[in-house]
């Protein structure tokens, strides 16, 4: 599968001004991260820190926030990390579950897909 990129409107999940970025897809990675600076701009608040896997083999604490998301028509509120200012702004697997969005990697788009759900409800 190729690397990909695609628009994302983004804005703090209590409204207020939003922002759209290029995102490059990367279902390896779980949340959806942007610049720090991006964040705080739009509003967003960090609510907590995670430990962070990097790809590179590092680990590191990381701030997330709340944040509203619209990505191919689809809106969700999700979780986002705080990147680095000059790091890439990455649309991870969570947002896209969410969204209920899946890649087709052979035409490197994002497609509609089902939810999976073990059991429907009684």
């Amino acid at each position: 599968m190729g690397i990909f990129t695609v628009p994302i409107q983004i804005s703090a999940a209590e409204g207020g001004e939003s922002m759209e970025v290029e995102a490059m897809v990367d279902t390896g990675s779980f949340y959806t991260m942007l610049p720090d600076r991006l964040l705080r701009e739009l509003g967003v608040k960090p609510v907590g820190t995670r430990r962070i896997h990097l790809a590179d083999g590092r680990r590191i604490l990381m701030n997330y926030g709340r944040a509203w998301v619209t990505v191919e028509g689809e809106s969700e509120g999700t979780l986002v990390a705080f990147g680095e200012d000059d790091g890439p702004v990455l649309l991870g697997a969570y947002t896209l579950q969410g969204l209920a969005l899946a890649v087709d990697p052979a035409k490197e788009r994002l497609v509609p897909s089902d939810i999976i759900m073990y059991r429907a409800a009684s």
